[in-house]
């Protein structure tokens, strides 16, 4: 991502005092609970793209842990592309406020936050009942975009980006079947949630040929103008997703 320099207006405005806004870990700090620390503050909203962060030397003050620590957090929020430390100068928050969510719910996965599961909480909910209203209002050519985006699925061969792109059509088709714009808009909102979680699980050993089979099902419900199926075949593929989601965090412990 390409970062520009911070304009000289931006840097002579006041920056917020993050060191001071951190409390200090009260446990022996890992490099992972540091990160996750930093990450609840940037991901918060105030602080804004171009802000140079305090020097690792305030922030392990503030936080009560070793510099390491620190300095470790910030070269993998580096690696994640939310944060960018410029040799002599310091670490600054990236431009690309656009992309920081599916970053931030990335780290979230690989941390286990609890911020994390409730999205998919609440996604498995939606989910439900997008394919419930889909079952009973969906037309003849819903049912054939839907068959496109599972043949799109299955032709996607070992390309794990047209894997996942038709994943995710499947799921947003079946928001816009159901006619309510409120429940699309919610699914859409959590689109990064759905690529994030797809990618995370594809290595998992099955996961292509179990989505199939999940997906097919719903299908075959909603084709069959059948809520009912249509809600237990969706329960049923977001239990085995999050199981999948499970053992992909798991790996990473």
């Amino acid at each position: 991502m390409t970062v520009t320099s911070q304009p000289a207006s931006a840097a002579s405005e006041p920056q917020p005092d993050l060191a001071r806004l951190l409390r200090p870990v009260v446990r022996e700090s890992s490099v992972s609970e540091v990160a996750k620390r930093l990450l609840d503050h940037l991901s918060a909203g105030n602080i804004r793209p171009g802000t140079r962060l305090p020097a690792e030397r305030q922030l392990a003050e503030a936080l009560g842990v070793a510099r390491s620590s620190v300095r470790g957090a910030l070269s993998a929020l580096d690696v994640l592309g939310i944060v960018e430390i410029r040799p002599g100068s310091g670490s600054y928050v990236r431009e690309g406020t656009s992309e920081f969510l599916p970053r931030a719910i990335n780290w979230g996965l690989m941390l286990g936050q609890r911020r994390t599961q409730d999205l998919v909480e609440v996604r498995t909910y939606m989910e439900g009942v997008s394919a419930r209203l889909a079952a009973e209002r969906a037309t003849d050519e819903d049912v054939a975009r839907l068959e496109e985006h599972l043949r799109a699925m299955r032709e996607a061969g070992g390309d794990v980006k047209a894997f996942v792109d038709a994943d995710i059509a499947f799921h947003l088709e079946c928001a816009n079947i159901a006619r309510n714009t409120v429940l699309s808009d919610i699914l859409h909102s959590i689109r990064a949630l759905l690529q994030v979680w797809m990618e995370r699980v594809n290595d998992i050993e099955g996961t292509v040929t179990g989505t199939l089979c999940e997906h097919d099902a719903v299908l075959e419900a909603i084709r069959s103008r059948d809520p009912e199926a249509a809600d237990r075949a969706m329960a049923e593929h977001m239990r085995m997703a999050s199981e999948r989601l499970q053992a992909s965090i798991g790996d990473l412990a």
